[in-house]
């Protein structure tokens, strides 16, 4: 099947859709304009894609005239405020979602304006807004880029629907009102939908009011109180509608959409991807966020493993779906004949890859636990820890003709891992699924810190590495471990990371990368960043701040490069641990002799004594 149109004349009339994105159309199953306008088409409507529009003026979006349904605006796979800025508000120069790699092709905040560019341009035409950026933004939300709680996103973009979460049957069904002439104003009960109303609106599901947009950008305790509720409310079994004050007006959020089954989703897998980027970007050196995807296969949606930094809960739920094993082998066997493929497939995978749909059968009848998680602080009694079927998918994966080798590089939950007592998966992936190194995520040693991030203790990530190097050895392989973590997460102090770096040289690990914590919308832990709180426990929580304080934590995660050497001294002077710098074997660095006096963070610090390493005396020349 061709690209969907992206010109007047390959479209050739009216279009039903336009779809508007900040991303570069890339016909990939990995991209969600791709996959809801091939829905969208495969229902029998007409579907035209605006990619990256010029947005400085309405010009652009006049390119294909009105749609005879709607507009649909996302921002593109990721949020456009994180793919333009880094977490010390850096602008990047670099974006994987657009041609030749190039940041600058979408505005910031893409959707409102977007939104408010084809407001300008036809007034009042229907707006559907959805994607991670919508999705994540749906109530009042804490925006780290300006400090301050803003509007929900459907007020800003003046959108007249906003969809949340994975949206296929969301759009089916608003397409089929749409189409058989209900009003966009009209349409008010269709789950995974938000929308405004006047105050005397009743909704159609059993509602909860979660608060005044006037006290949740005020009042701490009323945010991380909201959070909660809407927390609370997300699964599509027993989630209420929620109901939120502004001025004369109300946001209403309708109840999830039930996830796509096992039937559904392999149809929407099954849909005529082109599986590339758009032929007119071949000039511009190609769209890079394609490359790791391209030879890739998603097998599942959702994670019940709803660690409290990532929004994957908040957008997709923690109800795991999956593929059947047989549409993941009929994608399989459509990657060996693509241009380009060299027998290898990089990933099957997934928010989790080792998850699958029948972990819990009291989860498919009711829903998951309300504020109970499936995996911390241990794994639920209730929790079937199987990877059967998992492993019989990489088995057959790899038996297809044309498949040299397959590997795993979504995250792995170690933790679900060292629970299946069977321990044929675990040896499965050491031997054949590693390509020299294991991505995996502890983040952190300190175990106060792993309970606010929603992670297991350092202790099972210790019998997880142990039960690696052993089967690695076993096997007569070479392969490491290659940990993500993560400085300045609410609740790390200072010692905090004191500890993690004495861990890691302790375990003699030194990360080439490591993440400081990034407070983006939806997720608890920026909650707790905004409110100093706990919002499942409304206990406080300390959030490091100081931007001197944040720069330590940092350095202090990689101790051992030279550069960090003098941010990792005042780290230690700073919290009283002097003992950190010498020459033993327990010490993070040596002592060095500063050219100026400069304070560590405490009156009472003498300057550090010592003569100066490795420099030779002013003046003189050998």
């Amino acid at each position: 099947m061709p690209f969907l149109p992206v010109t007047p004349e390959e479209l050739g009339g009216q279009p039903d859709f336009i779809i508007v994105t900040g991303d570069a159309y890339v016909d990939h199953p990995s991209f969600g304009t791709a996959i809801i306008s091939r829905v969208l088409e495969a229902e029998g409507f007409s579907v035209a894609i605006l990619p990256q529009p010029e947005y400085r003026s309405c010009e652009a979006f006049k390119k294909f005239g009105k749609p005879r349904l709607a507009f649909l605006v996302n921002s593109g796979n990721i949020d456009s405020m994180v793919a333009h800025y880094t977490v010390a508000k850096k602008r990047r120069n670099d974006d994987y979602y657009s041609p030749g790699g190039k940041a600058g092709y979408r505005p910031d905040r893409a959707v409102i304006v977007y939104c408010n560019r084809i407001r300008e341009a036809y007034g009042d035409i229907p707006i559907i807004i959805g994607g991670v950026e919508a999705s994540t933004r749906r109530f009042a939300h804490y925006d780290y880029w300006t400090d301050s709680v803003r509007r929900s996103i459907l007020v800003d973009s003046r959108a007249d629907i906003l969809t949340y979460g994975m949206g296929e049957n969301i759009l089916r069904r608003l397409a089929f009102l749409l189409d058989k002439g209900v009003p966009v104003r009209k349409i008010r009960d269709v789950r995974g939908t938000v929308f405004m109303e006047s105050r005397e609106f009743c909704p159609h599901f059993e509602s909860a009011f979660i608060g005044e947009y006037d006290d949740l950008k005020t009042d701490k305790k009323e945010y991380a109180k909201a959070f909660r509720i809407q927390n609370e409310n997300q699964d599509p079994f027993y989630g209420k509608a929620l109901v939120e004050g502004y001025d004369n007006k109300i946001l209403v959020q309708n109840p999830p959409m039930h996830p796509l089954t096992t039937e559904e989703l392999d149809k929407v897998y099954a849909l005529p991807y082109m599986r590339a980027y758009h032929p007119m970007y071949e000039k511009d050196g190609g769209i890079p966020a394609i490359q790791e995807v391209q030879f890739s296969i998603t097998h599942n949606r959702g994670c019940f493993g709803n660690c409290n930094f990532c929004s994957i809960a908040f957008h997709q739920g923690r109800t795991v779906t999956s593929r059947s094993v047989e549409s993941c082998l009929e994608e399989a066997k459509l990657l060996t004949k693509l241009p380009g493929f060299k027998g290898y497939i990089h990933d099957v995978g997934g928010p989790s890859a080792n998850f699958r749909g029948n972990y819990c059968e009291k989860a498919k009848k009711a829903g998951v636990c309300k504020n109970k998680n499936c995996l911390t602080p241990s794994i639920c009694k209730n929790m079937k820890v199987d990877h059967e079927e998992y492993l019989d998918l990489l088995k057959k994966v790899e038996a297809v003709p044309g498949v040299k080798k397959v590997f795993v590089r979504s995250g792995l939950r170690y933790d679900y891992m060292l629970a299946d007592k069977n321990d044929d998966f675990f040896r499965k992936i050491v031997k054949d699924h590693v390509s020299g190194q294991l991505k995996v995520a502890p983040e952190h040693c300190s175990n106060h810190v792993l309970k606010l991030m929603g992670k297991p203790s350092i202790e099972t990530y210790d019998r997880f590495k142990a039960k690696f190097y052993k089967i690695t050895e076993e096997l007569g392989k070479e392969q490491y471990l290659v940990p993500y973590l993560m400085s300045s997460h609410p609740g790390s102090t200072l010692e905090d990371a004191i500890e993690l770096a004495l861990y890691l040289k302790k375990n003699r690990i030194n990360p080439e990368q490591v993440q400081d914590f990034y407070p983006t919308p939806g997720t608890a832990s920026t909650c707790m960043f905004w409110t100093g709180l706990d919002p499942f426990t409304g206990e406080a929580v300390f959030v490091p701040k100081d931007y001197e304080e944040k720069r330590q934590q940092r350095a202090l995660l990689q101790w051992y490069k030279p550069e960090n050497h003098d941010t990792v001294r005042k780290a230690l002077y700073r919290a009283g641990r002097q003992d950190l710098i010498g020459f033993g074997p327990d010490c993070l660095v040596k002592p060095r002799v500063l050219s100026k006096e400069k304070s560590y963070g405490r009156k009472d610090t003498k300057k550090p004594q010592g003569k100066p390493l490795g420099k030779k005396p002013h003046g003189k020349k050998k």
